[in-house]
């Protein structure tokens, strides 16, 4: 049987600067390149407004993780929450034809169930063995 490497950590992101992702350093250097645009050409009140606002939201969003999700997904997993309603009600209107074609219908019969067989230990065991060799256990050998 051929092995196969499975990848493990794929949630983990790649660290290019000690513990900062890729990710983390392209929001930082936008937000830098940002306040530095408002730090040149900007008043000195705009630039610690820019700052505030841009280097503090850039910060949050680079680095706070809630419930292990970054925090931009969080925020659009907040949205979508929000803009669905989490509670669906359907409300059909019958008219007063529909509801006596609906109370003269016969109601449909019930199909009873077969009882299930219950597991024998011996034939657990042997499934169990099968998975753990990889199918070259053979039960009625």
């Amino acid at each position: 049987m051929q092995q196969f490497v499975v990848p493990q950590f794929i949630d983990v992101e790649d660290k290019i600067f000690g513990p900062i992702t890729v990710r983390q350093f392209l929001i930082l250097l936008t937000s830098g390149l940002l306040v530095f645009l408002a730090f040149k050409y900007a008043d000195f009140a705009l630039f610690i407004t820019t700052l505030a606002v841009v280097g503090g939201g850039s910060l949050i969003v680079a680095f706070v993780k809630i419930n292990g999700q970054t925090f931009h997904y969080f925020i659009l997993n907040l949205l979508q929450t929000v803009r669905r309603p989490g509670l669906r009600v359907w409300r059909k209107n019958y008219d007063k034809d529909e509801l006596n074609y609906l109370r003269l219908q016969e109601p449909p019969e019930i199909e009873e169930k077969e009882e299930r067989k219950a597991a024998r230990s011996e034939h657990i065991r042997d499934l169990a063995l099968i998975v753990n060799t990889g199918g070259f256990y053979r039960p009625e050998e």
